[in-house]
C-alpha cells in the first residue's frame, strides 16, 4: 500500500504518470542481442555478416573480386601485401511488444491486476527500447479488439504506445463475470490465435519480440505461430502470475470456500493447500518448458510486487 500511494497508483485503472515513471528504470532491461541479427535494413546492430558498412572489422589480403576502392594502402605499404578493408554491416532491430488483456489478465489479489503489471511492463520496454534508439511498436488485444501500433522510433512513438496502454486498459470492465463456459473460452483461445498470427505478419524480421501474458489461452495452435515467428525473431515470453495463481492463503477459520464460478469447493487442510501449490507449480513449470523447447526465452513476472524489486 505504501507504494501505491508514494506513486499514486489504484493498481486497476492506469494514469498516464505511472507510465512515465518508468522513465527511470530503464536500467532494469537490457534490450540488447543475444542472437545474430537476421534482417538485412541498415541500423545500429553489428550483424554476423561481413560486407559494405559502416563499421570497420577486419582487413585481409586482397582476393580476385574485391572492390578495389575498399583496398587498405596504410597496411599495404607496410607490409608489401595488398590488403582490403571488411566492414560488418549494421542492422536496425525494431521491439515488439504484444500485449494480452483479455479477461483473465483483470485481476489481481495483492499488488496490482495482471493487466495492469502487463501495461507496466509494456512501459518500461518501450522506454527502454527509447534509450537505446530502437523502434518500438506492438499489439494490444483485448475482448473487443486487437490495436496495433506501427513501429517507430522517436519519443512520440513511445508516447502514442503508453496512450494506446492507458486507453486499453481502462476501457475494460471493472468488474467480470468470474464464471467463464467453454463458449467464451473457445472464443478467447481462438482470439489469440489469431494475434498470434497477427504478430507473425507484422513483426519484422530481426524483431524483439516480448509476449506479455498470463498464457492462460497458448493453445498449440498458437504456439505454433510463436514457434514460426521466433525463426527470424527474438521472442520473450512475460508470464504475468498473481501468487494466489501459485499457493492459496491459509484461511483465517482453516475453512476456504474456492470456486471457478461454476463449482466450488472448500480447502480445509495443509495437505489440500499443498497439493494445490504443486498442481500449480507443476503446470506452469509444463509450459515453460514447452516455450523454451520451441526456443522461445521465459521471464516470470508477479504482480503481487513492484516490477523495479523484480528486475
Amino acid at each position: 500500500m505504501d507504494w501505491l500511494n508514494s506513486h499514486q497508483i489504484s493498481g486497476i485503472s492506469i494514469s498516464f504518470d505511472e507510465l512515465l515513471m518508468y522513465r527511470n528504470f530503464t536500467h532494469l532491461l537490457s534490450n540488447k542481442p543475444n542472437s545474430k541479427v537476421k534482417h538485412q535494413m541498415s541500423g545500429q546492430y553489428l550483424a554476423k555478416t561481413k560486407g559494405r558498412g559502416m563499421e570497420f572489422d577486419e582487413a585481409r589480403h586482397y582476393q580476385p573480386g574485391d572492390d578495389v576502392r575498399t583496398i587498405d594502402w596504410r597496411v599495404t605499404a607496410r607490409t608489401g601485401k595488398t590488403h582490403t578493408k571488411i566492414f560488418r554491416e549494421e542492422k536496425d532491430r525494431p521491439v515488439f511488444v504484444f500485449c494480452d488483456l483479455l479477461p483473465s489478465m483483470r485481476f489481481g489479489s495483492q499488488l496490482l491486476f495482471k493487466s495492469v503489471q502487463a501495461c507496466h511492463l509494456s512501459a518500461l520496454i518501450a522506454w527502454a527500447a527509447k534509450k537505446r534508439g530502437d523502434k518500438i511498436g506492438g499489439l494490444i488485444l483485448s475482448e473487443q479488439d486487437l490495436y496495433e501500433v506501427k513501429p517507430r522510433s522517436s519519443q512520440q512513438a513511445v508516447l502514442h504506445w503508453l496512450t494506446a496502454l492507458k486507453n486499453n486498459n481502462n476501457a475494460l470492465p471493472m468488474q467480470q463475470n468470474i464464471s467463464v463456459n467453454e463458449v467464451d473460452k473457445q472464443t478467447q483461445e481462438q482470439k489469440f490465435i489469431e494475434a498470434c498470427a497477427h504478430l507473425r505478419r507484422v513483426a519484422h524480421p530481426g524483431s524483439l519480440v516480448y509476449i506479455i501474458s498470463d498464457l492462460q489461452h497458448l493453445t498449440n495452435d498458437a504456439l505454433q505461430h510463436l514457434y514460426q515467428l521466433q525463426k527470424h525473431c527474438e521472442v520473450v515470453a512475460c508470464w504475468i502470475n498473481d501468487p494466489i495463481e501459485q499457493t492459496l492463503p491459509k484461511a483465517m477459520s482453516g475453512l476456504m470456500p474456492v470456486t471457478n464460478g461454476n463449482q466450488t469447493k472448500v480447502v480445509n487442510n495443509t495437505a489440500q493447500l499443498t497439493d494445490y501449490k504443486l498442481k500449480a507449480q507443476q503446470h506452469f513449470l509444463t509450459k515453460k518448458n514447452t516455450l523454451k523447447d520451441h526456443n522461445i526465452k521465459w521471464l516470470s513476472i508477479s504482480a503481487g510486487q513492484p516490477l523495479s524489486e523484480q528486475l
